[in-house]
């Protein structure tokens, strides 16, 4: 991509296009994290100054969550910040695509990046058609979307009064669904599931903050590994055919 790459109406249509189906999900997840949110007594500015600054979908519902199971400050910060280290992830794995982007407007695009968004901004950059720009905007009308939706939980919870069960699972939900879209091949779905089981295990062993973030380093190191053998195995195959 070179520098001069301007924000045009090409642009935001393109970022628009490719953020409705997060925007809809995050309608969906934006509202029960709102009612959460009430529950613990925060009101729609609080609310929509943490979603604004934040933006953190996953720690956004633990800390509501934290706080009904009694937990402290300093634990609720902990686990949000353990759970957030897979923000480094993200980051790595777009570095190659951004080498020629102001560093500006790559702060912008890091400082904005979810789950959702970089599922398909990784997918598209690869393609070839995408741009940091078009990836920024991609990030922030869905973030528009997010806040919007929490604080429309909070302003509505108390009148539906939704069970707060349902309400927390909600992003568990939304992560189950990415993971089943995401898993395609076979090391994925190796991956996928070591980091489930690893997950599981660092709970009980009592590290439940840096869990997902653990998790997630065991299930990439056994899909890579998997795939780097399963490729060895493919090569040394195609010898033996050659010879």
């Amino acid at each position: 991509m070179e520098r001069n790459d301007k924000i045009t109406l090409e642009v935001l249509r393109d970022s628009f296009e490719a953020a409705i189906p997060v925007m809809l999900g995050y309608v969906a997840i934006g509202l029960p994290c709102g009612i959460l949110s009430a529950s613990i007594g925060m009101n729609w500015l609080q609310v929509f100054i943490l979603s604004w600054l934040f933006y953190s979908g996953a720690g956004q519902f633990m800390i509501p969550n934290m706080f009904l199971a009694g937990a402290d400050l300093l634990s609720v910060f902990a686990s949000v910040s353990f759970v957030n280290t897979r923000q480094m992830l993200y980051s790595a794995a777009l570095a190659p695509f951004c080498s020629k982007s102001r560093k500006s407007r790559l702060f912008w695009y890091m400082a904005t990046v979810t789950d959702e968004t970089f599922g398909i901004s990784i997918s598209k950059f690869k393609e070839g058609n995408w741009t940091v720009e078009r990836a920024i905007f991609l990030n922030e009308f869905s973030h528009a979307s997010w806040t919007v939706s929490c604080v429309v939980g909070v302003l509505l919870g108390p009148i539906f009064n939704i069970p707060l069960v349902i309400a927390s699972f909600a992003m568990t939900s939304l992560f189950i669904c990415l993971v089943v879209g995401s898993v395609k091949t076979k090391p994925s779905l190796l991956a996928a599931c070591t980091a489930a089981v690893a997950v599981v295990v660092f709970k009980n062993l009592g590290l439940s903050g840096p869990a997902i973030f653990l998790g997630a380093i065991v299930g990439v190191i056994c899909g890579y590994a998997f795939a780097q053998l399963k490729g060895d195995k493919n090569e040394l195959a195609a010898e033996g055919e050659a010879e």
